[in-house]
């Protein structure tokens, strides 16, 4: 299957099975342009460069990041996008257990209890996203 088909697959699928997410990314988007923040595109998904040190969020085809992420943290959010076209409607809570759990670890981190924690992607949906991300968005 070539490219092209694959990112219009990948839309459609966001934009009706994993419509909650992308919605939200969607509205998302229109406001980081209205704050005139410059969307780009990674292997068909949109997203964004925003702030500096936090790593980033997907939101069904739309991503954000903080500025100069590496790749990983770019495929790792993909990977989430795909997530999202798999997972459907069920995505959101997924959505709400990564975050929670990020900011969970940065706070134990910032306490200084970060020896404490298992790695990022010990987390069945992390370690899923890291994969695919690698896999398909190389």
């Amino acid at each position: 299957m070539n490219s092209k088909l694959k990112i219009a697959l990948f839309w459609l699928l966001s934009c009706t099975w994993g419509i909650i997410m992308t919605l939200i990314g969607a509205i998302a988007a229109l406001a980081l342009i209205i704050t005139k923040h410059k969307p780009k595109i990674f292997h068909g998904l949109v997203y964004f460069e925003v702030g500096y040190n936090w790593g980033g969020v997907n939101l069904g085809a739309f991503f954000i990041v903080s500025n100069g992420q590496p790749l990983q943290t770019k495929q790792h959010e993909a990977g989430h996008g795909l997530q999202n076209i798999m997972l459907g409607i069920f995505m959101p809570i997924i959505g709400i257990m990564s975050a929670t759990r990020y900011w969970y670890r940065e706070w134990k981190i910032n306490h200084g209890k970060g020896s404490e924690l298992r790695p990022y992607d010990a987390a069945w949906y992390e370690g899923w996203a890291t994969k695919l991300g690698k896999k398909y968005f190389a």
